[in-house]
């Protein structure tokens, strides 16, 4: 993660946290580990934490308490880029994190350490498992497409995205992707409705179903406006994978966003047959993206913006929203040991033990998640004052 926020308005606080010198000792769950001292509105604040369950269960998976020590690589996580993520889910914490964010805050300017620290005194570690006992799931990745568009239909940029039209219904179905394209009335709803012009339909399709992009747009005048398109709804019609159609077809092995789109110079007059095995359209919004915007990804479903390398996207009946989560997945693509927040979800991240790792923008992001699919496991950190969550 190359980003880290700065604090520089906190000297004081810096010299209490970072000033004490000598250490005393945390007998957590793991063992005898050392706890920097001097630092008691950080790392040990009043009121000590409850002991807590053994077990949790949720919806669709179950938590159960382990030591911290059989946390895999929590010695060598760099601590401080997963803090950037979790001061981004204190924006909007909900009630069981909330209580824990001034104390979040603090110690973002303290180092690695005292985090580690932190987390063995006041969070419990639950390995997330399956409700028939499962430990072991799938990792995904997805990523913020980063394309070329114009704001004016042209031959070389003919590919329309739209706001919503007038009139959709949340739940109900409008036209699919085959009637918007070839219908009358269909096409006089959306006349208007364009925000930009992609050139090619599978950068179209891509931002679809990644759900928001960096676009750079070429305006009348000639200039360049950065923005980011942000999913603004759909036309209700089901998901169908474009790359499933065409494995299913035997026209290829590989169904990497490069793959698909090799096969598409091979066969030019299929366009219309690949786009069409995908009923679903997503609708964007258009908001400006600063130079500091782009430092992060778009908004999750936690509604907060992403971090790349420390944000995943998990199902919420499994994992809520917010929650730090520890995070192993050994493959041939990456090796991860590492601290991460659930701050999103998706449409096909359904399960107890399964996680989207979001990993950024551009060309190598898009590279990678196109190729991520490998074995995970997975624990929460939960504090230990609460029962269940919430």
């Amino acid at each position: 993660m190359r980003y880290r926020i700065l604090f520089p308005a906190l000297t004081l606080a810096l010299s209490v946290l970072l000033g004490a010198c000598g250490s005393s000792q945390l007998s957590g769950s793991g063992g005898d580990f050392p706890v920097p001292a001097g630092r008691p509105s950080a790392i040990d604040p009043p009121g000590r934490p409850t002991a807590p369950p053994a077990s949790i269960v949720r919806a669709k998976s179950r938590w159960t308490a382990v030591a911290w020590d059989q946390l895999p690589g929590l010695q060598q996580d760099a601590l401080h880029e997963a803090w950037n993520a979790w001061l981004k889910s204190c924006e909007r914490p909900g009630p069981v994190f909330g209580p824990l964010c001034p104390q979040v805050r603090r110690l973002s300017i303290g180092d690695v350490a005292e985090q580690r620290a932190w987390l063995m005194l006041r969070l419990q570690p639950y390995q997330v498992e399956t409700l028939d006992g499962g430990t072991e799931g799938v990792l995904t990745a997805y990523f913020e497409p980063q394309l070329d568009a114009s704001r004016l239909a042209s031959a070389q940029f003919s590919v329309p995205l739209y706001r919503p039209p007038a009139g959709l219904v949340r739940g109900k179905p409008w036209y699919t992707r085959q009637e918007i394209d070839t219908l009358a009335p269909a096409q006089a709803a959306l006349k208007g409705r364009e925000i930009a012009f992609l050139a090619d339909p599978v950068d179209a399709l891509m931002l679809q179903i990644q759900g928001s992009g960096r676009v750079r747009i070429r305006q009348p005048d000639g200039t360049l406006l950065l923005v980011r398109l942000v999913y603004a709804g759909s036309n209700e019609q089901p998901f169908r994978s474009a790359a499933r159609w065409l494995l299913d077809q035997g026209a290829v092995r590989d169904a990497s966003w490069p793959a698909i789109k090799a096969w598409l110079q091979r066969n030019p007059a299929r366009v219309n047959e690949l786009m069409w095995s995908n009923p679903r359209v997503v609708f964007f919004g258009e908001e400006p993206l600063s130079e500091q915007d782009a430092a992060w990804g778009p908004k999750g479903a936690q509604g907060v913006p992403l971090t790349p390398g420390r944000s995943i996207a998990v199902d919420p009946a499994s994992i809520p929203y917010g929650t730090p989560v520890w995070l192993e997945s050994n493959g041939p693509a990456l090796r991860m040991q590492k601290l991460v927040l659930a701050q999103d979800t998706g449409n096909a991240i359904e399960g107890g033990v399964r996680a989207d790792y979001f990993v950024g923008s551009g060309a190598a992001a898009a590279e990678l998640a196109g190729r991520l699919k490998q074995p995970l496991r997975l624990w929460v950190l939960w504090p230990k004052s609460m029962d269940s969550p919430q």
